[in-house]
């Protein structure tokens, strides 16, 4: 006989992050995930204690692909400073799935205040990141948090903005506005 095969633990978190970006967290019930993962849900208690330990591994992993890997992504290449912000800003506008998974975040922590505490460390780690970067060819103090918040204005802003640009696509704006940023 063969060993009964466990879900894995990325698993649940993975489908829990998925349910989130669809329907906030109320979406995330144990019994929903284990039904879109083809198992029974007494598997989930072999990796969580209980949801809310799901809901904080959930938070773990979106800090860890969305900030922690991006990072170490853009800094594994050689380049000064600017060809680094080029490498976070193409990032950035790849996330894709994931920025459903971010804005999802955001609009929980509008109604949790221990979400709202770690999505404000996630946003001063990355506040803290791209000072380093235009930091070390803006000196002005000022420039250099206006520029940041320019940028960071964009990466989430850019979601919720419907406008057409004329004859300019979405994309060439965002390079002509990205390379002012980097001037």
């Amino acid at each position: 006989m063969t060993a009964p095969t466990c879900t894995p633990h990325a698993s649940w978190i993975g489908e829990g992050l998925l349910a989130l970006a669809v329907g906030g967290p109320d979406a995330v019930r144990i019994e929903s995930l284990a039904e879109a993962l083809g198992v029974t849900k007494g598997g989930f208690y072999w990796h969580f204690d209980d949801r809310r330990a799901l809901l904080e591994e959930m938070l773990d992993t979106w800090e860890r692909v969305m900030v922690d890997d991006v990072i170490e992504r853009v800094e594994a290449e050689r380049g000064d400073a600017r060809a680094k912000l080029r490498r976070l800003f193409m990032l950035g506008s790849s996330v894709g799935d994931l920025m459903k998974i971010e804005l999802a975040i955001r609009d929980w922590a509008r109604r949790d205040k221990a979400v709202a505490k770690r999505l404000r460390g996630v946003d001063n780690r990355r506040m803290e990141y791209m000072r380093s970067l235009f930091g070390s060819f803006c000196p002005d103090e000022e420039e250099v948090e206006v520029r940041c918040l320019l940028a960071f204005s964009l990466f989430i802003g850019g979601h919720f903005i419907a406008a057409d640009h004329g004859p300019r696509s979405r994309a060439d704006v965002m390079k002509v506005a990205l390379r002012r940023l980097e001037a």
